[in-house]
């Protein structure tokens, strides 16, 4: 072993920390004290002793940004913490109907806190004793791709943190205008196309297989969560922020508490018309309850949090032309025309689509191919067309005549309400959509779309029930199919077999049944049998179902063929974890909390209700069987009393779930 001489040991230390000091200076508080320049010189430095002394090196060295060797692809990572998604809102209307549905589901007046919303990419962060293990995107909120060795390439990021604590955060990945602009103007020097936005790049550069390549993009980072953290977590979501920036992260200072919704809907339309000023993008504002036990009590829908939304900023609107209007067909049969329009840049990428909905609103709007139109965009949302400008219109427009056969099999297209739909179950491209669905709600990840429609072209499946066939030697058999990738595959599709059964109603893509109402079907039925034999009247009497729904679930086990699939599908090997319904005093069952319990918080409450087959409610009617009052209880007490509904206190409802 080499003997550093102690001057280098000094040197070296106080590099790493200055380098450090330097870095927070510049991205957490953005009071820069050096240039830019002499920043890389002190890294450059550092770099070159490290290299004589490879034993100096630490795995949190500033040096260490640009570690990681160039990969071969991104492997999965399964989020220790679901990562949700918020609702948006877009108007003044939206908003407020948010501030009403907190207020019912809350005893207290809910203060909020605004957030400014950071359009950029999504990261995942999870920290042991303050040092960063492992980065990901949030890919569908359960499953993400490891990108640790990308984002250790961005200096806003820290390797350590200021204290050494476990914790999982949330951020976003965002590239400034500035550098973006620099980006485009050497690669148009270079003959290169433009980027279109810097969202964009920011995403590609974090997908990029080589970290050297990301780490030349300059890429910069907000932090704005907490996922998990060891010990007492913050009891406010401003706590939540300050805690972050002490630990060392970039924390958007632009944060502000309101006490109601009216300073809310201020700070949105101030910062609507200074956005543009800021050097990131920003699509809104994120609206959040500050409390987070008011957070805990109002919960999660299936796909996102009931205490925050999204205050989208209002859409950007553009002119351009109707090239033509084509049909595309969706998992359900669901056909829906679609503008292909002259390209055109909007709400900071080009677009050359827009969806029309149906022929109804094809026929409201009365959009003809040739027409000029004027679009607008918010955020991800695909395109909508707003009006005709019917003035410029020259006589050689062509109307639109939505056709009686699907575009992609020719068979007969049938109405349903407002939208048409192909009924053809052999349809190729409602099949290949389908068994999208279906490998998605399984987590097959290895599966995707392309491979699917491969195995398809290539004869290997006709249906989602060929998949669980496979075998190995049939992929490897495939031009660009290997050995290890096709028992990959046979073996990922052999470790989905087991399934909840919420998670397989989910999977049959039966129109209007989402995560949630899969849920609430399962733990009503508990069995796949119970449900495919369930009459029209007993679906339409489970709370949570409605009319429209109980008639799709009905028709959709009534067909023919839907059995013959689910038949199929479990003599393929699917294993059903069905629920056991024994009767409990909550069985069928509608429970209200209102008010604090002490020994349970909201969440738990629920789901032991759920378990002893109770719906939970969150409003206070005739058909209510119980409403359980807590510390602290609000309206729905009287309310309860009122209509003669049983009033439970915290120890009797404790008697009713001890099952």
């Amino acid at each position: 072993m080499v003997m550093i001489p102690k001057s280098v040991l000094d040197r070296a230390r106080k590099l790493r920390e200055t380098i450090i000091r330097h870095n927070e200076l510049y991205h957490t508080h953005d009071k820069p004290e050096i240039s830019d320049e002499a920043y890389d010189s002190l890294v450059r430095e550092l770099e070159e002793m490290e290299a004589e002394y490879p034993e100096l090196q630490t795995p949190d060295s500033p040096t260490q940004r640009v570690g990681g060797k160039i990969l071969e692809k991104f492997l999965k990572v399964a989020h220790a913490v679901p990562q949700w998604s918020f609702n948006d809102a877009f108007s003044e209307e939206d908003i407020r109907a948010f501030d009403e549905r907190v207020k019912k589901g809350l005893l207290e007046k809910p203060v909020y806190i605004t957030e400014l919303k950071i359009d950029g990419l999504k990261v995942v962060l999870t920290y042991e004793e303050g040092r960063l293990v492992t980065a990901a995107t949030r890919g569908n909120g359960k499953i993400g791709e490891n990108v640790t060795n990308n984002i250790r390439t961005i200096d806003s990021i820290p390797l350590k943190l200021a204290k050494p604590v476990s914790i999982i955060v949330e951020g976003e990945v965002w590239m400034s205008k500035r550098v973006f602009e620099k980006l485009n103007s050497e690669r148009q020097k270079k003959g290169e196309e433009a980027f279109a936005n810097p969202r964009n790049v920011a995403a590609g550069s974090i997908r990029q297989l080589d970290p050297k390549i990301t780490r030349s993009r300059r890429l910069q980072s907000f932090v704005y969560d907490i996922s998990s953290i060891g010990g007492s977590p913050p009891n406010s979501q401003e706590e939540e922020l300050k805690l972050l920036k002490e630990l060392g992260f970039q924390v958007n200072p632009h944060f502000k508490k309101f006490e109601n919704i009216e300073g809310v809907i201020k700070y949105w339309k101030e910062w609507e018309k200074k956005k543009d000023k800021e050097d990131y993008l920003l699509d809104g504002v994120v609206v959040k309850v500050n409390d987070k036990r008011s957070q805990e009590r109002l919960g999660y829908t299936g796909k996102a949090p009931r205490f925050g939304i999204a205050f989208k900023f209002k859409a950007e609107q553009v002119t351009t032309l109707v090239e033509g209007i084509a049909l595309q067909v969706g998992r359900t049969g669901k056909i829906t025309p679609v503008a292909h329009l002259r390209p055109v840049f909007v709400g900071g990428t080009t677009v050359a689509r827009a969806t029309l909905h149906n022929e109804d609103e094809i026929k409201r709007l009365d959009v003809r191919v040739g027409d000029t139109v004027v679009i607008q965009r918010a955020g991800d949302v695909i395109p909508d067309i707003v009006e005709v400008v019917t003035t410029l219109r020259t006589g050689k427009e062509k109307k639109f005549v939505m056709s009686k056969n699907c575009p992609v099999c020719k068979e007969q297209v049938r109405r349903r309400g407002v939208d048409s739909f192909c009924i053809n179950p052999d349809c190729p491209t409602k099949n290949i959509r389908a068994m999208e669905h279906f490998v998605s709600a399984f987590d097959i990840y290895t599966v995707g779309p392309k491979i699917l429609k491969r195995f398809k072209d290539e004869g290997l499946i006709s249906s989602v029930v060929d998949l669980f066939y496979l075998k190995v030697e049939d992929i490897q058999s495939l031009e660009r199919f290997g050995e290890k990738s096709a028992e990959n595959i046979v073996q990922s599709i052999e470790d989905h077999k087991r399934v909840t059964l919420a998670k397989f109603i989910y999977a049959l893509g039966i129109p209007h049944v989402g995560e949630e109402t899969a849920f609430d079907l399962a733990n009503r039925f508990g069995s796949i049998e119970a449900l495919m034999n369930a009459s029209e009247a007993l679906l339409s009497n489970i709370p949570n179902i409605g009319e429209v729904v109980a008639r799709a679930v009905y028709q959709w086990f009534a067909n023919r063929a839907n059995k013959s699939l689910v038949t199929k599908l479990l003599e393929a090997g699917i294993k059903i974890e069905n629920i056991k319904i024994k009767k409990t005093p909550l069985t069928g069952k509608s429970v209200v909390v209102t008010g604090t319990l002490e020994s349970m918080s909201r969440d738990e409450a629920k789901e032991r209700v759920r378990a002893g087959g109770g719906d939970w409610s969150s409003s206070v009617s005739k058909l209510t069987d119980f409403v359980v009052v807590g510390e602290n209880p609000g309206s729905k007490a009287d309310k309860a009393r009122s209509l003669g509904v049983k009033v439970l206190n915290e120890q009797e409802f404790l008697n009713l779930v001890d099952f």
